[in-house]
């Protein structure tokens, strides 16, 4: 599909991977919807693009089907979902004595795992009822894996398993979804420039680039978002996690 004249949800859109998604589905003539948590910065970005802002939990299914409803009033049919949303706070299983905090494991699988799967669910069954955009194709998902799904660090014990669920999902939710004409992939980055990593001091960050094989650097937002675009305009690009990460294999930590 081109990108130009449809409907794209990007979720966690305010700033860095999503933020670099947004803004490229924008530049290629796309109808942009942000939902974030951040609505100041959310805002902003969807008046840069002329797209619009919905302040939206992923994991909450009421308020994420208003906002696809609300979003599709003014937009269309979004024919484009690109789940970008995400949180990864460290802890280990253990430590200094103490078990990994339950409550904590369980916001990182609402949000990556469950937010992502909610989303999907719902922009899906929007895409599933309309007309094909072209002869065979009514929408493209795309998720937000993580190498951390394959090699996880110390520390990520929830987050690889929230990641590691985005990737088993892959495949059995384009299949369930093939008859519908509605495509699925997973990009799974490696380490990235996101604002996270920004915070970083400097050292640090050249580090972190220096550890990947080739392209000795950090990972560019609009590297992600490149590769989003192209899944977009791939029809044959289906039920597969695309690894965009450099060729690095994380070590333990």
């Amino acid at each position: 599909m081109k990108l130009d004249g449809l409907a794209a949800i990007v979720t966690g859109g305010a700033s860095g991977l999503g933020a670099a998604t947004a803004r490229a589905f924008a530049d290629a003539g796309a109808r942009v919807t942000i939902f974030d948590l951040n609505e100041g910065v959310g805002k902003k970005l969807a008046g840069d693009i002329g797209g619009l802002f919905f302040e939206v939990d992923v994991a909450d299914g009421e308020s994420t089907q208003s906002a696809i409803a609300e979003a599709e009033v003014m937009h269309g049919t979004a024919r484009i979902l690109v789940n970008c949303a995400g949180i990864a706070p460290p802890s280990k299983t253990v430590s200094r004595g103490e078990p990994h905090d339950l409550a904590l494991f369980e916001k990182v699988i609402r949000v990556n795992l469950i937010g992502t799967f909610n989303c999907t669910r719902l922009a899906a069954a929007r895409m599933a009822a309309a007309d094909p955009v072209n002869e065979e194709e009514r929408g493209v998902i795309i998720c937000t894996a993580s190498v951390a799904a394959y090699e996880g660090q110390v520390g990520q014990a929830a987050y690889s398993a929230s990641k590691g669920g985005v990737a088993g999902m892959t495949l059995p939710i384009a299949r369930d979804l093939a008859d519908k004409g509605i495509r699925v992939v997973s990009i799974a980055p490696g380490i990235f420039l996101t604002p996270m990593v920004a915070a970083m001091p400097q050292d640090v960050q050249d580090s972190l680039g220096a550890s990947v094989p080739f392209p000795g650097r950090l990972g560019r937002p609009e590297e992600y978002a490149a590769l989003a675009r192209h899944i977009v305009e791939n029809a044959m690009l289906n039920g597969t996690v695309i690894r965009l990460d450099g060729a690095i294999r994380m070590e333990p930590r």
